[in-house]
């Protein structure tokens, strides 16, 4: 230990390539502590050996190979290659320009190792958007892009509220089409895109999530209200870096505009995965010289600080393949300001370390800067913002099981009056009465149950012995409030009628039909969805209030309170009225409408979630994810005989019944 002590300087500042949290040997729960017994960073200080201690009998082999005639060895057959293949290669064998050996990466801190490999952990405490801010004004370029990152799986609940005006973001252009589209604000040009990240949650092909765009503006656009109406919508993309959806096409984005781009987003809406995905990589041989670009278009990140650590990262280029490797630029910083929220930029590689990919919620503890293309930008991953504080009320063991890892195929699920749908025995999805019957369909990684509303109550509020799984910690129930009563007030008839409504079968319209499919999608934060849809009648849906009786017109008074009788108009007059203003007089004549005539508003079905502290559920139009995610019918079921209608059985048996009685009644 005091080997390891005695290589490392007293003050440590580097960051953690996993996390970005500045190294430390303070606090070993906090982010970025070193263990400095463990191998890992023992070999890379050079204390221990790579390859351990050569033994003994290999020392007395490499002896004697060196005694004996290589030239007297081959001719009794022996293959001197093969024996020669464990001895080192001497020094003048050694290529000129080649280190001995390889450069070694730099370790992770201890928190990120343990999340990689045991995948344990703490999060950090999250920041604000206050804090995330003051970073972005910090950055050492003119040219910042905010990719704003969503997380399909409760889209849009991820949406962080008024960013585009906390962030400074360049105002949005005139309506005149010949404005420039980029212009200065402050100083800096900003600009802001919207990326919706695991998007193959929503549907199994690409081309089906891309049908859903106009679908998703609608809902991005609802999500941000009367303060988002400036805010383009343009540039949203569904992006999956699982399945490599349009992530090219995104670092390519990236790449041309050059300068900062800034990941900014909620906690575990995969910032680190799609940072990995589209970060331009192996591009360090791009020249500015050789290239006829405009400054106005790419970032110019030559102010100081910046330029000194390039200039202190050239001339220390050739430390690392050394042999004799202390350690001291993992763990020393000299240019470190301590009261920047910014760490300093590592200098660039062509295949940088790439931040740490883990299902825990907050595992980027600092920002990440990750320099590409010779000077021309960098990207930046910022820690998430608080999402949800869900995994707190789940138990430890059940916490994983609440992330949407893959898309899900749903059972159709059947709510009947007094019936309710839980979601790990913990979240209810109660209709009210008077309710329709209900088809339900849980987009979510934990398990449904169907049950009566009464036993549903006591199994949620942890007061039950039916045996069904509650992965809620004990006391959760306690605390269990009304979340919202939520309409399904968006109708779905024409997407889910079949051919009545298609304009290739029967062709009728929705409103002749004598009924209604309303839907909505029930949101739980972090989680997923449930769509909610029922079959109601049209003339119980738009049924109308009673009429009430019209109040007699009180007749006018004159000043002494006595009723003034009516000015009655000779025939003369009326005449010379209607040749005035026929059309007028026509108006005048014509009754005010009643308040009562006014169309009411339509008898949606409602129902009632409950959840924890009443939180963490929200609602949307309906996305219609059944009809996207259906069960495949394969070629096996396709043969099966059908089911045999009872109706012909029914009519069967009848009709044998009357012949059986007349002639009876006839012998």
């Amino acid at each position: 230990m005091e080997v390891v002590a005695a290589t490392v300087p007293a003050r440590a500042s580097r960051p953690c390539t996993g996390c970005g949290a500045l190294s430390q040997f303070s606090f070993p729960d906090q982010p970025g502590f070193y263990d400095l017994n463990r191998k890992a960073i023992r070999k890379y200080l050079g204390v221990e050996q790579q390859h351990g201690s050569t033994r003994e009998e290999d020392k007395i082999y490499e002896d004697a190979l060196k005694n004996l005639d290589p030239e007297e060895l081959k001719k009794q057959g022996v293959d001197v290659e093969a024996l020669g293949l464990s001895t080192p290669p001497a020094a003048e064998e050694i290529r000129p320009g080649t280190a001995a050996t390889k450069p070694q990466k730099a370790p992770l801190c201890d928190r990120c190792h343990y999340l990689l490999h045991n995948h344990t952990g703490k999060s950090i405490y999250h920041p604000t958007i206050d804090s995330v801010r003051d970073t972005l004004m910090e950055s050492p370029y003119k040219y910042n892009h905010v990719y704003h990152v969503l997380d399909a799986a409760d889209f849009p609940m991820s949406i962080l509220p008024g960013i585009h005006q906390l962030l400074d973001l360049m105002p949005l252009r005139s309506k005149n089409r010949r404005s420039r589209a980029g212009r200065f604000y402050h100083g800096r040009r900003t600009e802001m895109s919207f990326i919706i990240t695991r998007s193959d949650l929503l549907a199994p092909t690409k081309s089906q999530v891309d049908r859903l765009l106009p679908y998703l503006q609608e809902v991005l656009r609802d999500a941000l209200g009367r303060s988002g109406r400036d805010v383009r919508l343009g540039n949203i993309r569904c992006v999956s870096a699982k399945r490599s959806w349009w992530t090219k096409e995104l670092k390519e984005d990236i790449w041309k505009r050059g300068g900062a781009g800034w990941m900014v987003g909620k906690v575990n809406v995969g910032k680190s995965q799609l940072f990995e995905a589209v970060f331009p990589k192996g591009r360090m041989d791009w020249n500015p010289s050789k290239h006829q670009i405009s400054v106005e278009m790419y970032a110019n990140a030559a102010d100081g600080l910046a330029a000194s650590k390039q200039e202190k990262g050239e001339s220390t280029a050739g430390a690392r393949g050394d042999e004799d490797v202390q350690g001291s630029d993992l763990f020393e910083d000299d240019d470190l300001d301590s009261f920047s929220l910014l760490p300093p930029a590592p200098k660039e590689t062509n295949y940088p370390e790439m931040p740490l990919v883990s299902d825990l919620p907050g595992t980027t503890a600092s920002p990440i800067r990750v320099p590409f293309g010779n000077g021309r930008g960098e990207l930046i991953d910022l820690p998430g913002l608080e999402r949800t504080g869900l995994e707190h009320y789940v138990k430890e063991e059940h916490r994983q099981s609440l992330i949407m890892k893959s898309r899900i195929v749903p059972e159709q699920l059947v709510i009947k009056p007094s019936q309710s749908l839980l979601l790990g025995g913990f979240i209810r999805i109660t209709p009210r009465e008077p309710a329709p019957i209900m088809l339900s369909y849980a987009f979510t990684p934990i398990k449904p149950h169907l049950t009566g509303t009464e036993k549903a109550i006591g199994i949620q509020e942890q007061t039950s012995e039916v045996n069904v799984e509650n992965i809620a910690v004990p006391g959760t129930g306690e605390k269990t409030k009304h979340a919202g009563s939520f309409q399904l007030k968006w109708d779905v008839t024409k997407q889910r009628t079949g051919p009545l409504t298609r304009k290739d079968a029967v062709g009728l319209q929705v409103d002749r039909l004598p009924y209604r499919v309303l839907s909505t999608d029930i949101l739980i934060e972090g989680v997923g969805w449930v769509e909610v849809a029922a079959q109601v009648r049209t003339k119980d849906l738009f049924r109308p209030k009673a009429p009430q009786p019209d109040a007699p017109t009180p007749a006018p008074t004159e000043e002494g309170g006595q009723p003034q009788p009516e000015k009655q108009l000779s025939a003369l007059e009326r005449l010379e009225a209607l040749a005035e203003d026929p059309k007028k007089k026509k108006t005048a004549m014509l009754p005010p409408l009643p308040a009562e005539a006014e169309p009411d508003e339509p008898n949606w079905p409602v129902i009632d979630v409950y959840s924890p502290e009443g939180k963490f559920i929200g609602c949307r139009r309906p996305l219609n994810g059944w009809m996207l995610n259906k069960p495949k019918v394969t070629a096996e079921q396709k043969r099966k005989r059908p089911r045999k209608s009872m109706k012909g059985m029914k009519k069967l048996e009848k009709k044998r019944r009357r012949e059986a009685v007349g002639s009876g009644g006839f012998a």
